[in-house]
């Protein structure tokens, strides 16, 4: 992308971009459903990133689109088309918005396991990409994307219609879900949560599916009534920024043995038990069980509390979520 390229030649270079991504992704086993995979194809990510930031800290820096230095436009264009979550909207430092990994996205949209006709609503607008996947798949009038912020929900919807989409792209809070537009077959959720809302089982069909990160998982929740929703967690794991005002529920840093420190397995089960099993009563049972993964574990949510769980929901390993730490 010299300093002077022809906008044609420039088109030409984001589509050949674009065109390998599909390809990468689908090699990878992340597009195996045909008409996800003619989302991504119809849908370049570029039209929703015009600009990322790279580095952490001070050591921030801003590629974009139309940057006069043609090295700094190749490293944004690269960065739009690399399989990694990227950094869109920054606030004294702290990330308030990115466009989701790829490969994360496509593996969410297939486990939400939309029908013709579904109507989903998307917490988290983040750049307006999912939603153009979602719109592409389904139909700008069956899908509803919201967020807090307003800026972030104006600069969805401009890229949207940018390409021609036109969902309900909705500035609110997304713990209260979206009543005026319910009900919804599917939620899917790109924010991490510490609890499921109350207020989307009752905005939700019978029968409706929730996906939704929880801990460093990501949960699939069949709603029965807007009083009951259970599921297990998918065996990928999922980072994503937290939803604005909740906590995170992660706990304290713990004297563990130094292989488990980093060890996603455990950390995850970790989170599901805070304030309820101590670092080394966890660590016990999780050896005990022999190293369970995310697919073992599952949630359920009803007016009274909302537990996770091992293996069976009547089983004898079941923890209340939200559980404030107690002791030390």
């Amino acid at each position: 992308m010299g300093a002077h390229t022809p906008p044609a030649q420039a088109r030409d270079l984001r589509e050949i971009a674009h065109a390998g991504q599909v390809r990468e992704l689908a090699a990878a086993g992340a597009l195996d459903d045909p008409a996800w995979r003619a989302a991504f194809a119809a849908v370049p990510r570029h039209v929703f990133v015009p600009y990322f930031w790279t580095g952490r800290g001070a050591g921030h820096e801003r590629l974009w689109a139309e940057d006069p230095d043609p090295e700094q436009r190749a490293r944004w264009l690269r960065g739009v088309y690399t399989d990694a979550p990227l950094a869109t909207r920054l606030r004294d430092g702290e990330l308030l918005s990115s466009s989701s990994q790829p490969s994360l996205m496509a593996r969410m949209l297939t486990a939400l396991d939309v029908r013709d006709g579904d109507h989903v609503l998307e917490i988290g607008a983040g750049t307006g990409y999912n939603a153009a996947l979602l719109c592409h798949r389904l139909g700008d009038d069956l899908v509803t994307t919201v967020d807090l912020d307003e800026e972030i929900t104006e600069s969805a919807r401009a890229h949207l219609a940018r390409l021609g989409y036109h969902p309900a792209v909705v500035t609110g809070d997304g713990d209260r879900g979206c009543p005026s537009r319910a009900p919804f077959d599917r939620i899917m959720v790109t924010c991490t949560l510490p609890l499921i809302p109350p207020a989307w089982l009752g905005q939700c069909r019978p029968g409706a599916r929730i996906l939704a990160p929880l801990s460093t998982g990501l949960i699939a929740l069949t709603v029965r009534d807007p009083a009951f929703a259970e599921g297990r967690f998918l065996h990928t794991s999922a980072y994503f920024v937290p939803l604005r005002g909740a906590t995170a529920g992660a706990p304290p840093p713990a004297a563990l043995p130094y292989e488990l420190v980093d060890n996603e397995r455990f950390q995850f089960m970790l989170v599901l038990t805070a304030g309820v099993l101590h670092p080394r009563e966890a660590l016990d049972l999780w050896r005990h069980e022999g190293r369970p993964a995310r697919e073992r574990f599952g949630v359920t949510v009803t007016p009274h509390g909302q537990w996770s769980w091992l293996d069976d929901p009547g089983g004898p390993y079941v923890w209340p979520l939200g559980t404030a730490p107690t002791g030390s």
